[in-house]
């Protein structure tokens, strides 16, 4: 009886003593688990802008004189030659001979820029040509498969440059004809007795539509007043302001993309240039930053955005790298470690220190070049409860 009795004693101070020791235990820790997985990674430098007319023209008063009110209203669509203002000869002054001869020279100015203008579309047009036909013979060559699809983007590119120069070049000759136009109407009325009540007509050098009326009331304008601009709203490109250090990764022809426009669909675009030189800008926290415009053309149909103006805004994302399939993993499962970067796997309930090589990152994922295999499972935050070798489960 009296061994039993110990027995039983024995077994419950061993079940007692189990118990204490159980409870002393580390728990295992809840965790929220990713898994790394293959997939497309992009990455983009993300920064707003605002679109804006390419070609602008802002149309001034040849003369001085007194300037009758400006009927036209903003969105009004103008014609190539129409007359979009009027400036009446001051009554009470007359132009001595020294504003006769300024006149004059103005007209041989002019005449000197439009041979200039006339010059450059000459050229412009020979460049275009020379790109039409370097595009045919590098798609004769591709067809024969001796160069590659890049070889004809870039031929493509070139021709639809050549093309846009040729364009602007037409333009800066017929504006620089309405100079001219408008030196020949000044120099006349500088000519003729002051007291002849002859109207001028300013006219608009492009068919366009009426951006901004800079001088709306009726009044007395000098020489060189702008009256008015106009551009073409179907002609917007977007300009957007990028810190300079990020401006070094985005290359002319990168792909971008325009969220927050206003429609359901981001719009896609192409980089045409980045501005050589930077600028101080003060931002919203009072810290100077050196910022560099990025222009990019829209590339989407025009029926996408026909309802977007000059000087909207708009959210760009720079793609300045992607991969089709890339083996990555949540940005928030890395922390430092050693100078380098490590993530916690989860194996056999246990979480295991894995040292990593990391490549390319986006923000919210980060491509893993050594140290996890796809499908492997990470903490997706990691805290300063877990180490190497700690039992884990999943939340």
């Amino acid at each position: 009886m009296q061994t039993r009795t110990r027995i039983g004693m024995a077994l419950g101070a061993v079940a007692l003593a189990g118990g204490i020791a159980f409870g002393f235990l580390p728990r295992a820790v809840e965790v929220e688990l990713a898994t790394a997985e293959r997939a497309p990674l992009v990455v983009t430098i993300e920064e707003e802008g605002k679109t804006r007319v390419r070609d602008r023209y802002v149309i001034s008063a040849p003369v001085s004189g007194q300037a009758r009110r400006i009927a036209l209203r903003v969105g009004d669509l103008v014609q190539a030659g129409q007359a979009v203002a009027a400036i009446e000869p001051l009554r009470s002054s007359a132009l001595d001979p020294r504003s006769q001869a300024q006149a004059a020279a103005t007209v041989r100015a002019a005449e000197a820029a439009l041979a200039a203008a006339r010059a450059n579309a000459r050229a412009a047009v020979a460049q275009a040509e020379l790109a039409r036909q370097e595009l045919d013979r590098i798609e004769s060559l591709r067809a024969a498969r001796f160069v590659s699809d890049q070889a004809v983007d870039k031929a493509r590119t070139d021709a639809d440059r050549g093309q846009a120069a040729r364009s602007a070049a037409e333009h800066a000759a017929t504006a620089a004809q309405f100079e001219l136009e408008r030196a020949r109407a000044a120099l006349a009325g500088a000519t003729r007795n002051a007291g002849a009540a002859e109207v001028v007509e300013v006219r608009t050098p492009v068919g366009a539509a009426v951006l901004k009326v800079l001088h709306e009331s009726e009044g007395p304008v000098q020489a060189g007043t702008a009256l008015i601009e106009v551009g073409d709203p179907a002609s917007l490109e977007v300009e957007v302001e990028v810190l300079s250090s990020q401006a070094v990764k985005i290359r002319p022809d990168a792909k971008v993309l325009f969220d927050r426009w206003g429609g359901e669909a981001p719009l896609a675009g192409r980089v045409r240039v980045v501005e050589p030189t930077g600028y101080t800008k003060i931002s919203a926290l009072g810290v100077e930053e050196q910022r560099v415009r990025v222009i990019a053309d829209l590339a989407s149909p025009r029926e996408q955005w026909a309802r977007v103006g000059d000087g909207y805004r708009v959210e760009a994302r720079f793609v300045v790298w992607e991969g089709q399939d890339v083996l990555q993993i949540p940005s928030s499962a890395l922390f430092r470690h050693d100078h380098g970067w490590a993530a916690f796997a989860v194996d056999g309930g246990r979480a295991r220190l894995q040292v990593l090589e990391i490549g390319q990152r986006n923000g919210l994922r980060v491509q893993v070049n050594t140290g996890l295999a796809a499908g492997a499972q990470v903490i997706a935050h990691p805290d300063d409860k877990i180490s190497d070798g700690r039992r884990v489960k999943q939340r």
